[in-house]
């Protein structure tokens, strides 16, 4: 392995600083936790690597994904053959597979949505319409929070025509109309979306990577790819139901996205500093 510059090492630190605490708020978030694991690596913290790559295996069975979690745990058993944690973990999955017996198969049960994968975002298809509109509705004005009138008077949805600034995210709209406090609008669609919520403004983001992305697609959704890992490209959103959003940037790249929540004014001011 190629030895690490200052900048890299000091990069892979902020990772981890960042990362520790998305997955502190979200320990089921395996996909954070998968980065968290390689920037570990990168550093060569192989307790660490370790360490994590126990948590990933728990937020599987935690998830009913058990074929997953057997890999997981399988991986570390290939250097420590002897693992004590390891090898009870391995003997509880083959008895709760044991009890799936029967029933169709261990993970048929299994249904629990992947966190980093808010509202369905990495779905394969996403209708041409679905900007999240109709999941917003749900969290909003269904349950009374907001009036279908004021819901249907901030909410925007951008045309065809090309897009020359970044579009405000609903959540912002909202906080500027007074409708709703910025504050309470993140929590309740980060608790509905099981989405990781990163501060954008302290985070180092690869300016060079943005910029490697379509510009009015993510002038269009208010969205940034910030920063890749490995076979991963974060991105940044405000509105994690966007189906379409995630369709338009996927389509730009073969590398596997990532999302996560973050606060509306930095992530706008994040896409002008990228695209200006």
């Amino acid at each position: 392995m190629a030895a690490l510059t200052p900048s890299e090492e000091a990069q892979l630190q902020q990772t981890i600083e960042m990362f520790r605490v998305i997955t502190q708020s979200q320990p089921l978030d395996y996909q954070s936790l998968e980065i968290l694991k390689e920037a570990y690596m990168k550093l060569g913290l192989q307790k660490d690597v370790v360490e994590t790559s126990k948590r990933i295996a728990e937020a599987y069975v935690q998830l009913g994904q058990l074929s997953s979690a057997i890999m997981e745990y399988e991986t570390i058993l290939q250097r420590f053959p002897d693992d004590p944690d390891v090898q009870k973990a391995l003997a509880e999955i083959e008895n709760k597979t044991n009890s799936f017996a029967g029933r169709g198969g261990a993970e048929s049960a299994a249904a629990a949505p992947a966190p980093g994968k808010p509202g369905g975002l990495g779905a394969k298809q996403a209708p041409e319409t679905d900007d999240g509109k109709a999941a917003m509705q749900r969290i909003f004005v269904d349950a009374k929070l907001v009036t279908a009138q004021d819901f249907g008077r901030l909410w925007f949805t951008p045309s065809s025509e090309p897009i020359t600034q970044v579009m405000d995210p609903f959540l912002q709209v909202m906080a500027d109309k007074g409708v709703m406090s910025l504050e309470k609008s993140l929590k309740l669609v980060i608790d509905r979306a099981r989405i990781g919520y990163l501060p954008l403004d302290r985070y180092d983001i690869d300016v060079e990577l943005g910029k490697t992305f379509p510009r009015a697609v993510c002038l269009k959704w208010c969205i940034l790819p910030f920063d890749r890992m490995s076979k991963s490209v974060l991105v940044a959103t405000a509105n994690p139901f966007n189906k379409q959003a995630a369709a338009e940037l996927q389509a730009a790249t073969p590398q596997r996205i990532l999302w996560y929540m973050t606060s509306p004014p930095d992530l706008v001011k994040s896409i002008k500093r990228v695209f200006r």
